[in-house]
């Protein structure tokens, strides 16, 4: 039995959403919360980045491999079509999560958001740290939300649109 790149591509596709959707979770559930529990002399805000900047440069390069990996499944299996189609709803949420954390740690994470928390660390570190939750709890919800819906909709559950 030999391995075909449809194959090979759809390990990847899951090992990096896996990878990163988990990393999430970690940073959400459990790396915020115990942050925001810290005491003097620690600074939270700086101590976060410090710990989380090393999950940035997984998140980058699973967000890249679950980017691509998908494109190639698409275009493999001629399902540009779904697109098309509202019952493949899960299918567009697949996309607009990806293309919203590209954008996140690609673009606005180094360019602004980092500067912006800073700043605002400086003046207000406890509602910094709220705030930076809120978002991540939004964004895993999001995720887990279409993670949810791509396995059910990959495996028969589309009828959830008709």
């Amino acid at each position: 039995m030999e391995l075909n790149d449809l194959a090979l591509a759809r390990a990847l596709h899951v090992l990096g959403v896996v990878l990163w959707i988990g990393g999430v979770a970690f940073v959400t559930a459990v790396l915020l919360p115990a942050v925001r529990r810290l005491d003097a002399p620690v600074e939270p805000v700086a101590f976060f980045e410090r710990i989380e900047g090393r999950f940035a440069a997984q998140a980058r390069w699973t967000t890249a491999l679950v980017g691509a990996s998908g494109l190639w499944l698409t275009w493999r299996l001629d399902a540009g079509w779904r697109f098309a189609e509202p019952r493949f709803w899960w299918m567009h949420a697949m996309v607009a999560v990806w293309a919203l954390f590209t954008l996140m740690l690609f673009v606005l994470e180094p360019l602004l958001l980092h500067r912006w928390f800073h700043a605002r660390a400086v003046r207000d570190p406890s509602g910094t740290l709220a705030l930076i939750l809120r978002l991540h709890r939004v964004l895993l919800a999001l995720s887990l939300l279409t993670v949810f819906g791509a396995v059910l909709g990959a495996h028969g559950g589309a009828w959830l649109a008709r």
